[in-house]
Parts: structure tokens; sequence; C-alpha cells
């Protein structure tokens, strides 16, 4: 059984605490566990103190919830500066009283015997700050660091108090850890006492750093199993996926033009289904590009939004090349119906791409996006990587009721070489193949459907046709001169 909590996110298990980090309360299903201890692990430059502080801020800014940060390796100043780089404004939530802020210094010699140092003091001072507030958050930065000369039997004593004073005070608690070379974290110890460990790393892959997440266990809650990468930047940590269950993705009766007549007519004289997945594949020069600009300026025309990701022309070269047929993308882009995502693919990997491209659908709300071509990704990871990046990426966007287009470089010919492209080929909606003939030394450009769910389709091969009016489809045995 599951609640929705103050956040609007749907809890299965126990109670929990928002953290408002984009994607993280997808992945455990509302959030940290309420009033319990969580240990955040990895090595240098992870992440882990982003990760925590926006935790803190978000509960200040977003849920009404005071919260302490108390570090013990980075100063207070330093880390002000450091995070000034990712829009934080924490001197406002101090001065509001909405936030403590804490560096605890503790010397080597009063940690190198557990006879002249226990947690005593950091109880009271913790204790001072939270009744202060009334604090319902603390965060607990490199707290392993106080601890690297206890010995086990100590270690453990002294972790079982911290968390059972934490719980006591009932607040969540955040207690991140260095990656240990035997055991998860350094200790080896707090990860097996926790009720939630989340464990993040920093892989380099092709030459391109890929920060990823991965929740290792979660008491009393179903959670996400795999590795999700994440980005940090100036508005903060954002993961993708944001996980969805098939139940909550929508399935749509309603129609969206192709904005090409003949074509419309072909699938079920109505067009594609809104908030489906449509392939449109074939080698170079078939006329993809100019099927999805048809597509986007007919969503544009309705004065609806359209993303355009763009991965091998730049935006201008497209708009020039689609007013050569007729197709006036200037116009709806001025009118700020349509908008461009262009990037290299070798610039980045194909999931910090999604992940900009999400950040984009949240930030201009379109109603179809279109990835031309998705084929010059597919060399940035393994078949199978991009194949559930794909199918998690349809997934959100059928969530949120999106019509997403690609276009590749697949054909039938093609997939028995490579398994990748049977793998996009297969979890679309509709698919439309286009082939280029040499008939007569003359290249014809030619269409079918291969398939569109759920509606009556032409099972018939047409001829192409694109001029300076526009773009048709008639039978192929009519064999027309372009």
């Amino acid at each position: 059984m599951g609640i929705v909590n103050h956040n609007g996110n749907f809890e299965i298990g126990i109670k929990k605490s928002a953290t408002g980090i984009k994607g993280f309360d997808e992945l455990t299903y509302g959030g940290l566990p309420l009033n319990r201890p969580t240990i955040l692990a990895g090595s240098t430059g992870t992440g882990k103190t982003i990760m925590a502080l926006e935790y803190i801020v978000n509960g200040a800014q977003k849920f009404n919830e005071p919260g302490i940060f108390m570090t013990f390796e980075e100063k207070t100043d330093d880390l002000l500066e450091n995070v000034k780089s990712i829009g934080y404004d924490i001197r406002k939530l101090i001065t509001d009283k909405k936030v403590i802020l804490e560096h605890l210094n503790v010397s080597h010699n009063e940690v190198h015997e557990i006879g002249k140092y226990n947690l005593e003091g950091l109880f009271a001072r913790l204790g001072t700050a939270i009744d202060q507030i009334k604090a319902k958050r603390v965060v607990l930065d490199s707290f392993d660091t106080l601890f690297s000369n206890f010995d086990i039997k100590s270690l453990r004593t002294e972790f079982m108090r911290l968390f059972n004073w934490l719980k006591d005070k009932k607040v969540t608690a955040i207690i991140t850890a260095e990656l240990g070379i035997n055991s998860l974290t350094r200790l080896g110890i707090e990860e097996n006492m926790a009720d939630c460990v989340i464990e993040l790393n920093n892989r380099v892959s092709n030459q391109i750093g890929i920060r990823r997440i991965r929740i290792i266990k979660y008491r009393g809650s179903l959670h996400a199993n795999n590795e999700y990468p994440f980005l940090i930047d100036d508005s903060g940590m954002t993961i993708f996926p944001i996980i969805s269950q098939g139940m909550e993705q929508l399935t749509s009766k309603k129609r969206v033009k192709t904005g090409i007549y003949s074509l419309d007519e072909m699938l079920d004289q109505k067009g594609y289904f809104e908030g489906s997945s449509i392939l449109i594949s074939g080698t170079a020069g078939t006329g993809k590009t100019s099927i999805a600009s048809a597509f986007a300026h007919q969503i544009c025309s309705q004065k609806q939004r359209c993303l355009f990701c763009a991965f091998e022309e730049t935006p201008n070269q497209i708009v020039r090349n689609m007013d050569s047929i007729g197709i006036n993308l200037q116009e709806v882009a001025n009118a700020q119906y349509l908008n461009f995502y262009y990037a290299r693919p070798t610039l980045q990997n194909l999931e910090l791409h999604f992940l900009a491209i999400k950040d984009m659908i949240e930030k201009t709300n379109p109603v179809a996006v279109i990835l031309d071509p998705i084929t010059n990704l597919m060399t940035e990871g393994p078949n199978s990587d991009i194949r559930g990046m794909l199918t998690r990426f349809v997934d959100y966007l059928k969530t949120k009721q999106i019509t997403v287009m690609f276009t590749a470089a697949i054909t039938v010919g093609s997939i028995s070489q490579n398994p990748s492209d049977e793998g996009i080929s297969s979890m679309v909606d509709s698919w439309i193949m286009l082939q280029d003939n040499l008939i007569e030394n003359e290249r014809i450009k030619t269409m079918f459907v291969m398939k569109s769910r759920g509606m009556r389709h032409s099972k018939k091969e047409m001829q192409l046709l694109i001029d300076k009016s526009g773009i048709s489809f008639v039978p192929s045995n009519a064999m027309v001169n372009a």
C-alpha cells in the first residue's frame, strides 16, 4: 500500500521525506525514509556534498522544513563560495533561520583514542541547533573522517548511538561517507546499520565522465534497483530517467496530423496517435528530415510547441533546407512555437544528451519532440545501454503524453548487422520506412508503413515526391518523376 506525501509523490512502504531533487523521489517512490538515517557513499568528486546540501535547501525552500548542515572537512565560507555556481542562496536561508551551516573541527589528537572523545559533544551541539530552528533535516558531511582510527567494536557502538539519537530527535538525516576498498564505505560499518544506503560514482567512458547513482538498500520500501545517470549544473542535481510505472502511461485515441495529407490518408486517414512514438527510417538522402520537419510545422501551426533535437545539421541549415520545399520553420520558430536543441553527438554521451533534452522539455512544455537522427548517438555506448536509455526516454515522454518522432539510418538490411537497430524499431508504435531505388538510371524515393499499432494503415509501397511545393506520396507503380 502507498500514500501520497506532501510533495505529491506516491509513497510505497514507509513514510518518506521528499528531497525535491529532480528524479530522485521517483526512484525511491517518495524520497528518503522519514526520521531515519541514510548513508550517502561515494568517492571524491561524485557529488555527495551537493546532493546532501540540495536536500537541506529544498527542505527549507519547498517544504518548510528547516535543516542543519554540519561539515567535518570543508569550512563554511569555502562551502558557501563553492555552491554559488549551482544557484544556492544559502546565506539568505541562514539569515532567515531556516538553515544552520556549521563546520565542526575536531583535531586528530582528540579522536585518536575513543577514551578521549565520544559523541556527547556532537549531540549537545546538534541538539541545540535542532531546537533553535526546529530542524526536521540534518546532514553530517564527511562524518567518517572523525573515526578513522577507532576500533571496530567502538565504531559500531558509537554509530548505533548516533543513529538512535537521530531517530529519537525525529529528524531525517543524511550521513556522507567515502568509498572503501574492501567495503562500500571506508569504515565498513555504517552501511550495515543505516535504513537507506545510496552510492554515487563517477566513471569515464569514451573519455567522458559519467556520474551515476544507485540505491543499494532501502528498508521497508520498494525502490529502483539499477544505476541511473545524473547531472549537476547551475540548477542543481538532476537524475535521469524519471521512473514511471506502466499504469501511469496514458493512452490516447486522439490523432495528430502528420503535416503531409497523403501520409494522413495512409494512416487510417487520421495521422499518428497523440503521445505515440514514431520512427522514420532510411538511408541518407531519402527524406527523413523533411518528413520530420513537416510534422514539426504541423504541430506549430496549431499554436502548440515542438522541440526539434538536431544531431547532424545545425538549426539554421534545417530551416534553410526546409524553406526550399515550402516548409517555413523560421516563421514558427520566431513565434516561439518551435525550439531547437542542437549538439554534436561526440560532445557528450547519450545519457547527458537526454538529460539536457529533458531539461528543455520541462522549460518549453512541448506536445511533440523530434530527434534527428537518433542513430548519430549510437556510437556513444553499448547496444544494450542505448536501447535501455531510449526505452526509458520514450516511457518518460509517454507519461507526459508527448508525441516523439525519431529519424534513423535504419534499413531492413542493417537490422541483421546491428542489433540496436532492431531494438529501436521494435519499441516504437509507428514505423515508416524510406528507400532509395535505382530504376532505369534514375533514383526514385519510395516509402511504406512497416507498422502502426492500434490503427488500420496502408500496406502499399508509395513513391515519395519532394519539391518546392512540398511533400506528397503517390502509388509507386505510377513512377511519377520528382
